[in-house]
């Protein structure tokens, strides 16, 4: 036994043991790693795979959502704006239809005068200058640019 006892307490005998127990160790570790890491995977690649075909089915579906919403929103606006403009039109219809209004409208716009009235025009000239320079040839009447080259004309022959 004493062969036995200081076998057991040899440096070679200790080093032994102790590499014997480091590498059960770290054997044990890696077979747990493994274990956990092939479990997670696959749950992990499951889960994955679920998200991506959730995702991928939802996109089309939500994409459609908002923009139909979207369309919807403008429709409603575009209605609101047709019912005012609506109002508009019925409250000058109702206001045409009153004879007082009709009447100033009429002496206001085309210069009629009542019977026994006298009809004034005042013109100022520069007003005529401005409203002239602000208008281009385009866009005012074509005797009028007849009556601006008259004008020209006489005005160079002084």
């Amino acid at each position: 036994m004493a062969v036995k006892d200081r076998d057991r307490f040899s440096t070679a005998t200790r080093i032994r043991l102790l590499g014997e127990q480091t590498a059960a160790r770290v054997y044990r570790s890696q077979t747990r790693r493994q274990a956990r890491r092939s479990r997670l995977t696959g749950r992990a690649a499951l889960l994955a795979l679920v998200m991506c075909t959730l995702i991928v089915a939802l996109a089309y579906p939500m994409r459609e959502y908002v923009s139909q919403q979207a369309e919807i929103d403008d429709l409603q606006r575009e209605q609101q704006q047709a019912r005012q403009r609506v109002e508009r039109l019925r409250d000058q219809k109702a206001r045409w239809q009153d004879d007082a209004y009709a009447e100033q409208q009429i002496r206001q716009r085309l210069h009629y005068v009542m019977p026994g009235e006298t009809g004034f025009i005042v013109v100022d000239p520069h007003a005529a200058r401005q409203s002239h320079a602000v208008l281009g040839t385009a866009d005012r009447p074509w005797y009028a640019n007849v009556w601006d080259g008259v004008d020209k004309s006489d005005a160079s022959a002084r």
